[in-house]
Formats: C-alpha cells, structure tokens, sequence
C-alpha cells in the first residue's frame, strides 16, 4: 500500500527539486551529533517550523528507525492509530514503514489499533518525512497517531513503543511531533510553552500532561510527547536539551496570535 501526501502543496513544496533545496536549508549540516532516544520536533508548515525541526535532526545521529508518534487533528479513525505495512510517498520519494517493528508494538499494546484512515488526511507524522528524505540515508518509520489524550492509553502507548524498540537490533529514535501553544500573544506563548518545555527537560511524562491540562496550554500533541517521555524514560532517558524554540512570528512579524514550536533532545 502507496499512503500518498496528502499536504504537499501546501504545509511543504510540492515541486521535487524546491522542496529538497527548502528542506536542505532547514538542516545546519555542521552540528556536533549526539545519539538520543528520543526526540520533540514541530510539524506545521516548514516555512513556520522547518529552521526549528531540521536543527534538532542535524544534532541527531541518523538512526536505523524513526518511530513518530504524532497527534490526530482530524478525529478520523482510531483513537490511537498505526500503519504496520506499506509506504508514504512524498515528492521526495517513498519512506517505508518498518513492518517488524510496528507489528511488535501493535502486539505489545492494548490501545493501539491498525488504521489507515485515521493517516490519511493527518499532517503531523507526514510533514516530518521531507525533512528525514533530505539527509539521503536509508530509514525505515513506524507512524502511530493518537487522538485519546488520557495519561493511561499515553502510558500503554509508550510502555509498548519501549518494549519493542528495546527487543530491537536496531538504532531507533522515537519523534514525539507537535506544535506548541496556538493563536495567543508572542507573551503569552512563551510563558505557556516555558512549562511545557521544563516538564520535557525533566523528562517526567505527568507533570507534563498536568501541566498541559491545568494551564490550558494548547500543545496539540502533548499526549504524543508523554507516550514518546514514558517510552524514553523506560528505556534510561536521564536528561534533555532544548535545540531552538521559535513561533510564527519569526516569519508573519505578527506577534498578537502566534504558534509556538519547539526542538528537544532526550537521552
């Protein structure tokens, strides 16, 4: 099965050749690498969230897998849905979905469903793959989106990502993809997403879906960066970094609704 773009054109170039120059410029080629387990990166438009997404895959050894756990915007399909097989085309080429691994996590959990729907008309899993085409080495993925947000089905989520990735011979890295606070003042998202942003420094999954709830932070995927803390901590995260943290106001100079996007490593 061909999973075909469904946003190229639009959050992305759909022309081949300007979308590998775009997504070549996002990428600062000369960073020191580190090995991580996991990872945050922003999935809007790249011309919004590129600079912030491609800085944290250029601090990154290039992993065998990519596991991204990504947050269901649309409300279609399962509440947490993973593709086992096939590939997804974007104008870069094809990504394969890594079928081992998937297969292993779908048996490890309890809440995961195989679901193609609820990929079809999805972003955030999707914007990611030109920027991981860009660097021209092999990969395989595993895409799993979540539109439950209760810290049990994230708990399941990660517990069964963990296991698997742990069983693996393989170099895996899991991409929690999300955005962080929508349409407020450049003020108010700073001091929002600073919360946020100290929960995944701690690398404790609760306090970081406390603190989403409580504060009324509209991080569309924190449920998918508490799996991806809870997965990573299972497998000996002790520590994060903030790459860059940036909002739309770097490119609108608009800075009364703006969106925040942020760049984290876990190890």
């Amino acid at each position: 099965m061909i999973r075909r773009a469904a946003v190229a054109g639009s959050f992305y170039s759909g022309a081949p050749e300007r979308l590998r120059a775009q997504a070549t410029d996002f990428i600062q080629w000369d960073l020191p690498k580190v090995r991580g387990i996991g990872a945050v990166v922003p999935h809007a438009g790249l011309i919004y969230s590129g600079k912030v997404a491609g800085s944290v895959y250029a601090r990154l050894a290039f992993p065998d897998v990519f596991v991204i756990l990504g947050p269901n915007h649309t409300g279609v399909g399962a509440g947490v849905a993973i593709m086992t097989y096939g590939r997804w085309e974007t104008p870069l080429g094809q990504a394969p979905i890594d079928a081992d691994l998937a297969k292993t996590i779908l048996q490890n959990s309890q809440a995961i469903e195989e679901d193609q729907l609820g990929h079809q008309r999805e972003h955030s899993i999707e914007v990611q793959l030109p920027l991981l085409q860009a660097f021209g080495l092999p990969f395989s993925f595993v895409p799993i989106c979540l539109f439950s947000s209760e810290y049990a089905v994230c708990q399941d989520v990660g517990l069964a990502v963990a296991e698997a990735v742990a069983r693996s011979d393989r170099s895996v890295l899991i991409v929690a993809s999300t955005d962080m606070s929508h349409y407020i003042s450049q003020d108010q998202a700073k001091a929002k997403d600073q919360l946020a942003i100290e929960a995944i420094l701690a690398c404790d999954p609760e306090r970081l879906h406390r603190v989403v709830r409580r504060e009324e932070i509209t991080m569309c995927g924190f449920h998918p960066t508490t799996a991806m803390l809870i997965a990573a901590r299972e497998l000996g995260a002790t520590s994060a970094e903030l790459v860059g943290y940036a909002t739309s106001a770097d490119v609108t100079k608009d800075d009364s609704r703006v969106v925040g996007y942020a760049g984290l490593i876990v190890r």
